[in-house]
């Protein structure tokens, strides 16, 4: 999990790319991030913003990298970012399919300047298919997978909008995913250089596994209908006395037996999976009335230790200082505080010295010096905004 040596330009902006190359970078990756001249990132402006005026989505995925800016529309531009690509291992990118290969910074182009470059296109359909050049945003991918009309609290009722947005954050994994087996296929000689497409919709559609089959046969699965969203009792939501929420999920007949022993209810114990949609429903209502006699709070130090499936819902707010997570190293406190690296390995990771947030450019003549590009020459493409 030590990518030191590693040497990335990442050609992405706002959310999805940017979180890809976050987990690169968390791994010690050297991050370089090609910024338009005088544009940039949207998202360091994008509101809400952090007490230094940076948006919180961009400080949240940008944290170590380096930012150099480069106009990729401009010849000169395009001859500095062919000079990167000789030293660089990765290129990301995340621009509507067919937009790298309008500016020249496309796999084909870029393989002709190093053979051997692992390079990713991230995009919301992919390169291919009759999507291929439709704009849009995670909702979109989330409903053309399915996801969205899952995500509903009755049957019947609207489609909601998932609390995450799960196609940016998905298709950001496993672009890092992606990117790190084609490093590794490299380093053991499997093949050489890559060309990775990852599509946010495909992403999503992965995680569909638990309908996918009842799909497959023919079948169209409905939200609350069923096990993994709502059609038990033993596995939902319940509110509790001061209008918060308990989460259940006792799947196995051990941990059903052992809810409803510590609830009192132990009539419940063999009506457990019930295929009768009544007594299912008469469950549920014992359960909802019994949740509701005591606050979220109490109910926590009452199951909390035993051998239960059970579990408070959190907010986010109330998530990032929960004992758990905090335990668990992923919240950063340092600068910025952010959602850091998701795995823990041993030994630990041996992190780079931080850089915190990059300006806008503030790497450019750095990043520019190293590949062999000197002094006047600089100056002269500054001074004609190519950089």
């Amino acid at each position: 999990m030590d990518l030191t040596g590693v040497r990335v330009l990442d050609l992405t902006r706002l959310l999805p790319g940017p979180y890809a190359t976050q987990l690169l970078a968390d791994m010690n990756a050297d991050v370089v991030k090609v910024e338009e001249p005088g544009v940039g990132d949207y998202a360091r402006s994008m509101a809400p913003k952090t007490q230094e005026g940076v948006g919180t989505i961009f400080a949240a995925v940008n944290e170590g990298k380096r930012s150099v800016t480069l106009d990729l529309e401009d010849d000169d531009g395009r001859e500095l970012f062919a000079e990167l690509v000789e030293d660089a291992d990765v290129v990301i990118e995340q621009f509507r399919p067919g937009v790298a290969e309008k500016l020249g910074v496309d796999y084909e182009s870029v393989r002709e300047q190093n053979p051997e470059i692992v390079y990713c296109s991230l995009s919301g359909y992919g390169q291919g298919g009759p999507y291929r050049d439709r704009v849009g945003h995670d909702l979109n991918y989330a409903s053309v997978a399915g996801l969205v009309d899952m995500t509903r609290e009755r049957t019947d009722g609207k489609p909601a909008i998932p609390g995450y947005p799960i196609g940016d954050m998905a298709g950001g994994l496993f672009a890092a995913f992606s990117i790190v087996s084609a490093l590794l296929s490299r380093s053991l000689g499997n093949r050489s250089g890559s060309f990775v497409d990852v599509s946010m919709t495909d992403a999503i559609l992965s995680f569909a596994q638990p309908v996918a089959s009842a799909a497959f046969a023919g079948n169209d699965p409905r939200p609350r209908e069923t096990e993994l969203t709502g059609k038990l009792p033993c596995y939902d939501l319940y509110r509790t006395a001061d209008d918060r929420y308990v989460s259940i999920a006792a799947l196995e007949p051990k941990f059903w037996r052992n809810l409803c022993t510590a609830l009192d209810h132990p009539e419940l114990i063999e009506k457990h999976h019930a295929e009768d949609d009544a007594v299912r429903e008469a469950v549920r209502e014992t359960l909802a009335t019994t949740f509701r006699s005591k606050t979220q709070a109490e109910w926590e130090a009452e199951l909390g230790e035993q051998d239960v499936m059970f579990a408070p819902v959190r907010t986010p707010n109330e998530a990032i200082d929960d004992p758990q997570i905090r335990s668990r190293g992923i919240v950063g406190d340092d600068g910025t505080p952010r959602v850091g690296f998701p795995a823990k390995a041993t030994p630990e990771r041996r992190r780079g010295p931080d850089t915190g947030l990059p300006e806008m450019g503030e790497h450019t003549r750095e990043v520019l010096e190293s590949v062999g590009v000197d002094a006047a020459t600089i100056e002269a493409l500054r001074e004609r905004d190519v950089i």
